[in-house]
């Protein structure tokens, strides 16, 4: 099984970008989908959750408004729309997919906003 982010990149404050996580090795359309983000000294927090079966979506308060998630099951792929980025938004954003125990983690993808 693996979970493969990317998008990831360096871009001014106020501008864009849309992460992509790739699953292989799995039923992907079973697996709930949760971006979580971690910045240097700070502990990894939830940004973005998508449903499996519902394709309800929550959001951290701080990025909604601002961030949109999306999947794709016959892609086998969730994204992560980032709009009106922040400094404060800099970190590496990691994908998670996760089914009754199964829980499955990305490698981590580096967002740098900055000017």
């Amino acid at each position: 099984v693996q979970v493969v982010e990317s998008g990831g990149g360096l871009v001014q404050p106020g501008g864009s970008l849309r992460l992509s996580c790739a699953g292989s090795g799995l039923t992907f359309s079973r697996y709930d989908m949760n971006w979580y983000r971690q910045a240097p000294g700070k502990e990894r927090e939830l940004v973005a959750t998508i449903g499996s079966a519902s394709g309800d979506t929550n959001y951290a308060d701080s990025v909604k408004g601002r961030f949109t998630i999306s999947r794709d099951n016959a892609k086998s792929t969730v994204y992560l729309q980032m709009n009106s980025l922040k400094p404060e938004d800099t970190a590496v954003y990691y994908c998670n997919a996760r089914f009754l125990r199964l829980n499955y983690w990305g490698q981590g993808t580096q967002v740098t906003v900055s000017s």
